[in-house]
């Protein structure tokens, strides 16, 4: 591969810290039960956690960690979700890009015991997710979905195929400050393009009346009719969680904002819950998870 594999910084040891802690108690409950559970590994990249040359200045090099050391921090999600006990009975790891999944084929080999409950999938997240929704029978299927994308790749549409099937757990990292916060520009004056993205994000275009006020200031000429941004992490942070309430019966409230060496905001790791009735356990749980530490 032509990336290197690098430490992404403390927030990405974070996220993957609890996301295993969650797999953990997931898999323990549904092993008593008799669902076939997965779970479902979204942008997989290649099992590694990947930094391209574009983030060194984000990063810490290999050489600030001996090679036991680079070993740990070099495990991505794919490979934690596999070594948890107790095992799910399926996983499926989604990936765009053809030379990553096959690095992903690897993981058969790495993990032979489990190699026929792996399914390797080279395909685009949203189109494979709203399909795999429709397609399986969910009264006797649950699963735990990941959702890390590289930026703002997950459309609200594939939010709802997520939540109407009431059996999936989901883990988002929501890219609030290296996404969202980027393309709310300050005078408001957002083109079409940004426009697009934030409204298949969000679902929804109201998201401009919230995120923005009308100013009027008097001067010499007259009054002066100005746009202002009035939005922070914040009330975006405010602003998804209402639209996850929206289509979820269970969300965090306690969602993890993920900050950079710089201690600038990166992601915002949330949870919901699709299934009504086992909510308010999967609820408990996950917020334990992001309140700890």
């Amino acid at each position: 591969m032509d990336e290197i594999h690098q430490f992404g910084g403390n927030w990405t040891a974070d996220k993957l810290e609890r996301l295993r802690k969650y797999l953990v108690a997931y898999a323990t409950i549904m092993n008593k039960k008799n669902f076939i559970f997965s779970y479902i590994d979204a942008f997989a990249g290649t099992g590694y956690r990947i930094l391209k040359k574009e983030e060194y200045h984000e990063g810490f090099c290999l050489l600030d960690f001996d090679e036991k050391d680079s070993q740990e921090f070099l495990q991505g999600s794919a490979r934690i979700a596999l070594q948890v006990e107790p095992k799910f009975d399926q996983y499926i790891f989604i990936e765009k890009d053809a030379a990553r999944c096959q690095e992903l084929a690897k993981l058969k080999t790495d993990f032979p015991l489990l190699k026929n409950r792996i399914i390797i999938v080279n395909s685009e997240a949203n189109q494979y997710l709203k399909d795999f929704c429709k397609k399986v029978n969910w009264k006797k299927n649950r699963a735990v979905l990941f959702l890390d994308p590289y930026g703002m790749e997950v459309h609200w549409d594939t939010m709802k195929a997520i939540a109407e099937t009431k059996a999936i757990d989901v883990w988002y990292l929501f890219p609030l400050g290296i996404g969202v916060n980027r393309l709310l520009k300050k005078d408001g004056n957002i083109n079409e393009a940004w426009r697009n993205k934030l409204d298949k994000i969000f679902g929804a275009s109201d998201w401009y009346q919230s995120f923005y006020e009308d100013k009027e200031q008097d001067t010499l000429f007259g009054p002066l009719h100005r746009t202002e941004k009035i939005a922070d992490f914040s009330s975006i942070q405010e602003f998804f969680l209402n639209r996850l309430k929206s289509i979820f019966p269970g969300v965090a409230e306690n969602p993890l904002i993920l900050k950079n060496s710089k201690n600038n905001p990166l992601y915002l790791l949330c949870f919901a819950a699709s299934n009504e009735k086992g909510a308010p356990t999967a609820i408990k749980i996950a917020q334990d998870i992001l309140g700890r530490f």
